[in-house]
């Protein structure tokens, strides 16, 4: 079984105690749409969740958040391995801990998968000021979106499944917004962006984290704490 939630913010025990409700084993897999905690600290508090992690019996294979360290940024702990017909990035200490590299088409399921990580983190600033981890690259580069855009238009933009951390700037899910946050002036460009990836694209569901919301609109499913199983009811 192929399983999917959302941020898990560097605290596995809820998909642990998931894994034991339903007895999963090394044949599974949870997806994570993004901020699993893993990278954050980059340092030993890190690790103490990966070891959590570690003891879940599946395979967690994680999209790249904003609140967290690109795994290609820290190659002194991970190394490129092929996975699910695509490149992941993964730990030594950790193999059931994989991250799917941003534009890469996978097949899970049967089903043709890409993975499009990254967002905009509003308290940037606040982060720097007081001194917690922030990322410059935690948005999508130029590179990366020309290699999904590339990508997709060798697969003639037809694919089953994508894997997003934030979503279409059309379905942002405006309730969520913090009051207080002048939203002018909020970077949105990777929203923009996907949102020009949705128009061009024919695809059967989108799934995405970020924004804390368990919702479902059009083939838009947002996850945060509830864990569905994957691309359920879709066509093969």
């Amino acid at each position: 079984m192929v399983y999917i939630t959302g941020d898990i913010h560097g605290d596995p025990r809820d998909l642990l105690r998931f894994s034991e409700a339903h007895s999963l084993t090394a044949d599974d897999t949870i997806i994570i749409l993004g901020d699993t905690g893993f990278n954050f600290y980059l340092h030993g508090r890190d690790r103490k969740a990966k070891k959590l992690a570690a003891r879940i019996p599946a395979t967690l294979l994680c999209i790249h958040g904003n609140h967290e360290a690109r795994p290609q940024s820290l190659p002194e702990l991970y190394h490129e391995e092929q996975r699910f017909g695509g490149a992941v990035m993964t730990e030594a200490a950790f193999p059931n801990i994989l991250f799917a590299v941003d534009g890469e088409i996978y097949d899970i399921e049967g089903l043709s998968t890409i993975a499009i990580g990254g967002a905009y983190s509003i308290d940037a600033q606040w982060r720097r000021e007081n001194g917690i981890p922030w990322f410059p690259d935690e948005q999508p580069s130029v590179q990366t979106k020309q290699r999904a855009e590339r990508v997709l238009s060798e697969r003639s933009w037809k694919v089953d499944v994508v894997l997003s951390h934030t979503c279409p700037a059309k379905y942002t899910p405006t309730e969520t917004y913090f009051p207080g946050i002048d939203q002018s002036k909020v970077d949105k460009s990777t929203e923009n962006w996907l949102d020009t990836i949705e128009d061009r694209l024919t695809y059967q569901r989108w799934y995405c984290g970020h924004w804390h919301i368990n919702k479902h609109i059009d083939r838009i499913d947002f996850l945060f704490g509830d864990v569905e199983e994957f691309a359920a009811g879709l066509k093969h």
